[in-house]
């Protein structure tokens, strides 16, 4: 481009200067329009230029974004409910939840979740704000997987998976409470392995429960054993197993058993062991849950309370007419103190209501519910949940 505008400079000057015949008006005006073409294809040449180098500029920074932004992920889910049981109302906003995680490369991850329950916390305050997941997880094979740090122990159904727009009720069943000390998470280490097609298998080792000592005497009441990884007791450490099949389309089999070797981490020898199996199965709108889990420890002073054996079920099914509503029934029956003959401690829970969803991580809940045995009680339950 510079070597033809010198090429019509020179020639303009040329005839300007030579001792030939001046050129004619005509002539000078061709070779300056000619001159101001070149100079114009020049600019427009130098534009383009300019602009494909802006937008190469801007594609490498928007692709170290997108690079960057792509290895976070970030979450959470959240609930308000209503109760009015026996008279009783309050509401509260009861779990407020945000999920955060790091993809370091495509074999290693980080995954952690933090909570706050009860809407406030503090000295004298209802809610507790909690470390609920932080653990690193690298993929050995295409088939199995490590992990190390505080993570959710792999038992029952709504322990791993407690979202509010998964499950019906406002309130999670009696039994994944009471005898499955939901949501429970430990600090350890775990595989996951997958057998076959469908057909998974879990082994963790982690810390575990330490129930209560008030004035030397235990109270192996299995909730308020959680330690929750606060500097906890790590005399007794408990191992858990479990294995899952979910080959067919709809259904799925579970059952684990965990053994801890003192519930009362090195005072007591209170050996003690869960076994849970549960099903899940959809199909046309269609659904059932069903689930047992059962404590059985090896402790002459939890035998004396009746709490060497404690256990409970539930079955529930449902029906979702489509993708915005269903309705469902549950029947819960459970005993923290099921070897204690003498007195009846026994509790029975029936929930009836239903779901809304207008979006499919958006879900109101409404449901009756009926308590009779150890404890009566009736009325009925509000909630709204979400996640993302």
């Amino acid at each position: 481009m510079k070597f033809k505008l010198a090429l019509v400079s020179a020639a303009l000057m040329s005839c300007i200067t030579a001792n030939a015949a001046e050129p004619t008006n005509e002539e000078l005006r061709q070779l300056i329009d000619a001159q101001q073409k070149e100079i114009n294809e020049l600019k427009e040449s130098v534009k383009k230029a300019d602009k494909k180098a802006e937008a190469s500029v801007e594609a490498a920074e928007k692709s170290m974004n997108n690079s960057a932004s792509s290895k976070l992920s970030f979450g959470g889910y959240g609930e308000l409910h209503y109760n009015n049981i026996e008279d009783k109302e309050s509401i509260d906003f009861h779990r407020f939840v945000t999920f955060m995680g790091y993809q370091f490369t495509d074999s290693i991850r980080f995954f952690s979740e933090l909570e706050l329950e009860h809407s406030l916390s503090g000295d004298g305050k209802p809610g507790e704000v909690e470390l609920e997941q932080a653990y690193v997880e690298i993929d050995v094979t295409d088939a199995t997987s490590i992990k190390s740090g505080l993570f959710l122990v792999p038992v029952g159904i709504l322990n791993e998976t407690h979202e509010p727009p998964t499950f019906y009720g406002v309130e999670r069943n009696p039994i994944e409470k009471n005898i499955i000390p939901t949501t429970w998470w430990e600090a350890g280490a775990g595989v996951t392995s997958k057998l076959a097609e469908g057909l998974t298998a879990d082994f963790a080792i982690h810390s575990g429960l330490e129930v209560p000592n008030d004035a030397g005497v235990y109270d192996f009441s299995i909730r308020s054993g959680r330690q929750k990884v606060a500097k906890a007791n790590a005399d007794s450490f408990a191992y858990t197993a479990r294995i899952k099949y979910t080959a067919i389309p709809g259904l799925e089999l579970a059952a684990s058993v965990q053994h801890q070797t003192d519930l009362t981490q090195g005072v007591l020898n209170a050996d003690a062991n869960l076994y849970t199996a549960h099903a899940i199965y959809n199909v046309d709108g269609f659904g059932i849950r069903a689930l047992y889990a059962g404590w059985d420890i090896d402790s002459a002073e939890a035998e004396m309370n009746g709490q060497d054996k404690q256990d409970g079920f539930f079955v529930e099914p449902s029906y979702r007419f489509n993708d915005e509503f269903g309705i469902f029934a549950r029947y819960s029956v459970w005993d923290n103190a099921a070897g204690n003959s003498s007195i009846n401690t026994e509790m029975k829970q029936s929930n009836v209501g239903f779901n809304y969803w207008p979006h499919e991580n958006v879900v109101f809940k409404f449901d009756l519910e009926n308590r009779s045995g150890a404890q009566d009680g009736n009325g009925f339950n509000l909630g709204v949940g979400y996640q993302f």
